[in-house]
């Protein structure tokens, strides 16, 4: 059980580690990025009840209203609620790349969670592929969420459109991770490039957050 706690919790503790130690100004108080992935952990009993009911009631008939809907609008929407409703507004949010930590925190700690009760259910054999994919891509789910979620509240105009975007662009692009896991016989062979564009994509909003974070310091500066 030792075994399966450790490669469960591992790579989500890996993952936000990478992403807070890339901010490179103030960091956040440890004990609120750990308040936030607990809150991301949490969310996985009701969200994992709704599923059960939506298969076990058969309300949903097709595979793409299983991956965006069932699956990647009630993950992103849970996520991006706690990250609105109880981060946003808080005083320790104070610089863009906050976004980044905070979206990460709360994707990771549901991810982790998530990924033990799997390792738990289907073997520690599974550790591996468990952390390159569902870990990882939550995680980057997490980063683009908080990246808009940080502009959102930084930037002087149109703070509506980044605060949509921040759980649009998640929700379609876990809907595609869903979906390809879902519909493909072959679906390594799609996942792979998938996988490398996430990342590709979740780096670059990590290096335009970084950008941001400096800018913001050096208008502060200016006051």
């Amino acid at each position: 059980m030792l075994g399966i706690l450790s490669a469960g919790i591992a790579p989500g503790l890996a993952l936000l580690s990478y992403f807070y130690l890339k901010d490179q100004y103030s960091s956040e108080p440890i004990s609120m990025v750990l308040k936030t992935f607990f809150f991301g952990a949490l969310l996985v009993f009701p969200i994992m009840f709704i599923q059960y009911v939506l298969e076990t009631e058969n309300l949903i008939q097709s595979s793409f209203i299983n991956a965006f809907l069932s699956v990647s609008l009630m993950e992103e929407f849970f996520k991006w609620f706690v990250l609105f409703y109880a981060i946003y507004q808080h005083v320790e949010f104070d610089e863009p790349y906050d976004g980044i930590v905070y979206g990460a925190s709360v994707s990771l700690g549901f991810a982790t969670l998530e990924n033990i009760f799997y390792l738990i259910a289907h073997g520690v054999d599974h550790a591996l592929g468990r952390a390159l994919l569902p870990v990882s891509s939550h995680a980057l789910f997490g980063v683009i969420m908080g990246y808009y979620i940080g502009k959102g509240k930084f930037t002087a105009t149109h703070k509506y459109k980044w605060i949509f975007l921040s759980l649009f662009f998640p929700f379609i692009l876990h809907g595609t991770y869903d979906f390809i896991l879902i519909t493909q016989k072959n679906w390594m062979i799609i996942m792979l490039p998938f996988m490398i564009f996430l990342w590709w994509l979740g780096l670059r909003k990590v290096k335009m957050a970084r950008a941001m974070n400096a800018k913001h310091i050096e208008n502060h500066l200016h006051y």
